[in-house]
């Protein structure tokens, strides 16, 4: 069924009938009304090993708390799916007080981050994504007081980091900060329905640009996305390509989907396996360059750490 049929319209997904092939950030209109203002950030989508990772930003001025804590944000695991939606259009009725963004990174993105070399973990891709969204904010020209952060694992180096970072903010890391304080849970809000437009209405990018769209390789049923969840796992094992692996919708650096192209992909031969001569001329015994080839020397050929 195509996307437009099937997924929420967000405000923070510009076209659903277009794949998703790039990360990006979307940023509501500018609030209005004066600060300081307080600000909430929470993900959506750390876990799971199908789609995106969506972080989300709500802030409001400070004066402004009274009337959030009325507005029925919380963690947004805790609510259905329709009120998470109402949610966000609560998010939205407000525009001189009210102001939210998020961070979409692409599963495309989430792998190339952990296979390159050296990797770039989930947690400092989450910290990358988490700045950005504040330093943007602050360039709206938006003034913040106080930040408020679930916690991505040890709450109090993560809040010294955000605080060198940004000084002249308050910083707050908490467990659970989603359920502590409304403006995270707004932030969760945001970022859960996000995630959930994305998937829900996933348009393989592998069919883009086709004429006549071949009939669907991968089935609908997704599960959860989680790498536990039986319906996740039945869709993975069915929707690998022998050769080519699997479509863009996977996070190809998770354990799971590993474990599946090794023991049920075409295993893959490189040119120089089994070439003992070639394999030793680029071996680094007790540092790169050492015991390197003439022609390497001759032509000032020399290893790098990062590509």
């Amino acid at each position: 069924m195509p996307a437009e049929d099937t997924a929420p319209k967000v405000p923070s997904i510009a076209d659903p009938s277009a794949p998703l092939t790039a990360s990006y950030t979307y940023h509501c209109p500018t609030p209005t009304a004066s600060g300081p203002y307080i600000l909430g950030v929470d993900e959506a989508g750390r876990g799971p090993v199908l789609g995106p990772l969506v972080y989300g930003v709500a802030y409001c001025p400070a004066t402004y708390q009274e009337k959030l804590d009325a507005l029925g944000f919380a963690d947004s695991k805790t609510l259905t799916a329709q009120t998470r939606s109402s949610l966000l259009e609560t998010l939205c009725s407000d525009p001189a007080n009210l102001g939210w963004s998020v961070r979409v990174l692409c599963p495309q993105a989430i792998s190339s981050g952990m296979l390159r070399r050296p990797p770039t973990n989930l947690n400092r891709q989450s910290e990358q994504a988490t700045v950005l969204l504040i330093r943007e904010v602050l360039q709206r020209g938006i003034k913040l007081s106080e930040v408020y952060v679930d916690a991505l694992g040890p709450t109090k180096p993560y809040e010294a980091y955000l605080s060198a970072q940004f000084p002249d903010i308050s910083f707050t890391v908490a467990a659970k900060a989603d359920s502590k304080f409304k403006i995270v849970g707004a932030a969760s809000v945001a970022a859960k329905v996000t995630r959930d437009a994305w998937v829900e209405g996933w348009v393989f990018e592998e069919h883009a640009g086709v004429d006549t769209p071949a009939p669907a390789r991968w089935g609908a049923t997704l599960g959860s996305g989680y790498p536990s969840d039986p319906k996740t796992q039945a869709w993975i094992k069915s929707s690998l390509d022998k050769t080519f692996g699997f479509p863009s919708l996977v996070r190809f650096s998770w354990t799971t989907v590993k474990v599946v192209l090794e023991k049920d992909a075409h295993a893959v031969q490189w040119t120089d396996e089994g070439q003992t001569s070639l394999i030793k001329a680029f071996e680094t015994a007790t540092g790169r360059d050492k015991a390197r080839c003439a022609v390497t020397k001759d032509l000032h050929i020399k290893s790098v750490g990062t590509l």
